[in-house]
């Protein structure tokens, strides 16, 4: 009945409910029964942990309260995880209990902790994988990833739980492709549960390893040939740059060994890339400049001299090179008539008057000019080219000079064909030039007759001949009396001499040639002299008188004559038979 009469006044003003408490915090369940003065006893998990304040096997527990007024209240310091349970606050006398309380001791995860923090390398070009871990929270921890401030998503999770059977851990890993990733990014691993509503982070820097990026800058340009350019090689590189070379077309540059390059430029700076090498831990980056050099014209291919036949095509090529760009002018050497503005130059079907000098002459404006010269030779007939009227003084040596262009040049050298190079007062020279062949008739004293007299120039070469009539005019005046006498003078007296000495020479030359052979002369010679009236009778008149004296050869591939015309003279010039005619009133002889 007393047991009975305690029960009934035992009430529970104050009973534990069900707490959420952060590891580590403090927390209270409240206990306070009226009308009890006997034993209260606190119970987890169905164990006793002690009666009124006695909570000596718990030094982190202790009961609080005015005893006198029926407070109990359980005190737990710095919360555990093992406080997580259920509670009963029990009047034992009284046989009366609380209701359980569940406190539940929330965990917040571990720092988080991104793998290979807090700096992660990889090589350009290639994505990234990163990992983050959250250990030992309770619950799982949540896990963000966080860059410039904006969630990334796609990450993948995975949770596992411990041996205790209440703590958690939690794995992410984030995948980011190549292009999604720039060097020196700051990627957060944000890890959060109840216990860290705030969260916890982890950081990590983005280290993207390549290989040298160069940018090779040449200063300044376009530059004139001759003037110092300055080469500036900007390198970024991760790791750092360790060396830098220099090369010019393929060559090393051996006084260069930094980032800059200082040099007097040339034309060849235009053609030949200079190039900066940087290297690093990864490897080496190569790039080249060319100058834009200003130079005048270069020959890059040298045009070729032609010989070519008469009616053939003839093709010139040649080929500069300049900066800025050129202009191409081919032209005649003495015309101002522009023939090409391209390399090639085609002459079509070329004739004699075709050969000489032609330029190919290249143009850079303002900056310089070039030009190389080449000769066409045109294989064709000779051709002659002579003053028609040439002048001598009454009385002094005399000269007709023939000039011949001849090509091909004669098989044989041209020489006179006049022994020991005179006839009477006549002789003949002919000189091989350059240009062409010089063949002068010299007289040692010149008598009216020669004034009266027509010169015939003619050559020969394997395509053809070329003959040229030329005159002999008097230089000054003179009396006609005196002409006329001298004339008929000179006139009689030839006739007795030229018949006797021509008697004379032929028979001594033939003994002196007889059994000897002479070398094969390209040129042959002619002084005929022939008087027109004369030459107007009938061939069987009386008076007639004719003398020809001619040296006989082979005919020569390449012939020279020189003809006079004056009353009854004819002279030949070749080498092996002399001839002697002398046609009269009276008589006729032949002399062999």
């Amino acid at each position: 009945y007393s047991y009975f009469c305690v029960s009934l006044s035992v009430v529970f003003i104050q009973q534990p409910h069900d707490l959420v408490v952060v590891a580590g915090q403090p927390v209270t369940l409240p206990c306070s029964i009226t009308g009890y003065h006997g034993m209260v006893l606190w119970v987890k998990d169905g164990l006793a942990l002690g009666v009124n304040r006695d909570m000596s096997g718990y030094p982190r527990y202790d009961v609080i309260g005015d005893h006198s007024k029926g407070e109990y209240h359980l005190l737990i310091q710095r919360t555990e995880l093992t406080d997580d349970g259920s509670f009963e606050c029990q009047a034992i006398q009284a046989a009366t209990r609380s209701r359980p309380a569940r406190l539940t001791v929330l965990v917040p995860p571990d720092d988080p902790v991104i793998i290979g923090a807090p700096v992660v390398s990889l090589r350009a070009g290639n994505s990234l994988n990163l990992t983050c871990h959250a250990n030992n929270a309770k619950p799982a921890a949540s896990i963000i990833w966080i860059r410039n401030g904006e969630v990334l998503n796609g990450a993948a999770y995975t949770k596992t739980l411990l041996r205790d059977g209440r703590r958690e851990s939690t794995v992410s890993t984030l995948h980011i492709s190549a292009s999604n990733i720039e060097n020196g990014q700051q990627i957060t691993c944000r890890a959060s549960n109840k216990a860290a509503p705030n969260g916890k982070e982890a950081t990590v820097t983005i280290d993207i390893q390549h290989f040298p990026l160069v940018n090779l800058s040449v200063e300044p340009q376009p530059v004139l040939e001759g003037n110092l350019v300055k080469f500036h090689c900007a390198a970024k590189a991760n790791p750092p740059v360790t060396h830098y070379r220099w090369a010019k077309g393929g060559s090393m540059i051996t006084d260069a060994t930094g980032d800059t390059y200082e040099v007097l430029v040339d034309h060849s700076f235009f053609t030949e890339p200079v190039s900066c090498e940087v290297t690093n831990a990864l490897g080496n980056t190569n790039i080249s400049r060319n100058v834009d050099v200003y130079f005048g014209p270069r020959l890059a291919a040298e045009p070729q001299s032609l010989q070519v036949d008469r009616g053939s095509d003839a093709v010139f090529s040649c080929a500069w090179i300049g900066n800025p760009s050129l202009t191409i002018v081919w032209m005649k050497r003495g015309h101002g008539v522009v023939l090409s503005n391209e390399n090639t130059l085609t002459l079509k079907a070329v004739r004699q008057e075709d050969a000489g000098k032609y330029v190919c002459r290249a143009v850079v404006p303002r900056v310089g000019v070039g030009e190389k010269e080449v000769t066409l030779t045109v294989n064709g007939p000779p051709t002659i080219s002579s003053t028609q009227t040439q002048q001598a003084l009454y009385g002094e040596k005399g000269q007709i000079k023939c000039f011949i262009r001849s090509t091909p040049p004669p098989d044989r050298i041209v020489k006179t064909v006049l022994e020991s190079g005179t006839s009477g007062r006549y002789t003949v020279e002919t000189v091989s030039t350059e240009d062409g062949v010089i063949s002068t008739l010299t007289m040692s004293n010149i008598v009216p007759a020669d004034f009266q007299t027509i010169y015939n120039c003619t050559a020969w070469n394997s395509f053809g001949s070329d003959t040229e009539i030329i005159r002999l005019k008097e230089q000054g005046s003179l009396r006609l009396a005196v002409i006329i006498g001298v004339a008929v003078g000179a006139f009689l007296a030839l006739i007795v001499l030229i018949g006797t000495l021509g008697a004379f020479c032929c028979a001594r030359l033939q003994r002196n040639l007889k059994g000897v052979v002479s070398a094969k002369n390209d040129i042959r010679v002619e002084i005929v002299h022939k008087d027109h009236n004369a030459a107007r009778e009938p061939e069987d008149h009386g008076n007639m008188k004719q003398m020809m004296v001619s040296w006989h050869s082979k005919p020569p591939s390449s012939l020279f004559s020189l003809t006079s015309f004056t009353s009854g003279l004819s002279i030949h010039f070749d080498h092996f038979q002399c001839e002697l005619l002398y046609i009269g009133p009276l008589f006729a002889q032949n002399y062999t």
